[in-house]
């Protein structure tokens, strides 16, 4: 099958999965739905994506970085944004002008808080960050009713939300969830108690979407489930749930090369027979990582990758692959025919993650959104 020829590899992205994706983990949560976008839509390209999330109605946008909150208002999406991590002190005036929400977790993170609010004369919302495990970023938990009281007392701030983030969701064991919803718990029970206990609550990313509805309470932050990538093996997609991304390029090359031949860098391939080596212009620079077992999809079969990949292409052995053309579609991530490769299959490979394979792909692989 004939590829389109105008770029040497590309990313084909499917809007109208990623809307159907949404569609089915609303209906399956029954909470409002905070969209993870960080990490350019997990590789995605986000604008796109967050203009489809936010026409298929999701109330939530999460990010980790303010440069993205910047340019998603630029971009004109209207919905909630949340900056999940850390914001330099010189940026935070900046985001509540564009009314955008601050995770915050420590009492200077109130008083920078405030100061920017007043210069800028609007109210800064906040959440407050919880470590009910993680041992990442958040505050400890009996200093929650202290932060949540200093945030009451000042004129600027409103505790918009109070969050926490699951460690091991994603994992068989539901043990240590447990113990962290148990720990978020109290605090909430504690701020209640006080009275100071914001609308939003929320804990739950992907696995904990799926496997542990216990946790979440009024807002779910699913990231890589909306893009149709399961958190692990032990946590399996709903029915209906499919991956939006495909990873192609082209057969720029075929040749036949004589036996004792070596392939590509330091030789650690070398042919036995005649065989027919095609390349593909898609290397490391890319994202498409070095190493054994690689494989990718020429007309509907698998082809081998063979010697090591260079930094702008690899090559492949074609014996098995039927008529092969120059020009031909080549599939690193998605379905040809009837085979399949997937972002786990990568990872499996790569003895990696889903999310570091989609991540990954380089900005300078084109993203195509066919139906746009």
């Amino acid at each position: 099958m004939k590829a389109e020829q105008t770029f040497a590899t590309w990313v084909e992205v499917d809007l109208k999965a990623l809307k159907n994706n949404i569609k089915i983990i609303r209906k399956e949560t029954a909470v409002p739905l905070m969209a993870v976008v960080k990490a350019n839509g997990y590789g995605h390209g986000y604008m796109p994506i967050t203009r489809t999330a936010e026409e298929a109605g999701v109330d939530w946008f999460g990010v980790a970085r303010p440069r993205m909150a910047l340019k998603m208002r630029e971009d004109g999406i209207k919905s909630n944004i949340l900056v999940l991590g850390y914001i330099s002190p010189e940026r935070i005036e900046q985001m509540i002008c564009l009314d955008v929400s601050l995770a915050i977790w420590t009492k200077e993170h109130i008083g920078l808080v405030e100061k920017a609010a007043v210069n800028c004369q609007k109210i800064a919302r906040v959440h407050l960050l919880v470590d009910s495990g993680m041992g990442r970023l958040g505050c400890h938990p009996e200093e929650t009713l202290g932060l949540a009281h200093l945030a009451e007392e000042t004129n600027r701030v409103e505790l918009e939300g109070l969050f926490s983030h699951l460690a091991k969701a994603d994992e068989s064991d539901p043990e240590p969830t447990r113990k962290q919803e148990l720990v978020f718990l109290k605090a909430i029970d504690v701020l209640d108690k006080e009275k100071l206990l914001p609308g939003i609550i929320h804990m739950a990313n992907s696995a904990g979407t799926l496997a542990h509805p216990e946790t979440r309470f009024q807002l779910v932050r699913p990231g890589l489930i909306i893009y149709g990538l399961s958190p692990s093996p032990e946590v399996q997609l709903p029915a209906g749930i499919e991956p939006i991304l495909s990873w192609k390029s082209v057969l720029a090359s075929m040749k036949e090369l004589p036996p004792g031949h070596g392939v590509s860098y330091g030789h650690t391939y070398v042919t036995t027979k005649k065989e027919l080596i095609g390349v593909i212009p898609v290397g490391y620079a890319d994202g498409y990582r070095r190493g054994p077992g690689n494989a990718v999809l020429i007309n509907g079969v698998k082809a081998p990758i063979v010697g090591r990949v260079c930094m702008d292409q690899f090559m492949v052995k074609l014996e098995n692959v039927p008529n092969p053309q120059i020009g031909d579609e080549v599939v690193l991530i998605g379905k040809q025919g009837d085979e399949v490769i997937s972002a786990n299959d990568l990872a499996r490979v790569w003895q990696t993650i889903n999310y570091e394979v989609t991540c990954g792909i380089g900005a300078r692989v084109p993203r195509i959104y066919p139906e746009v």
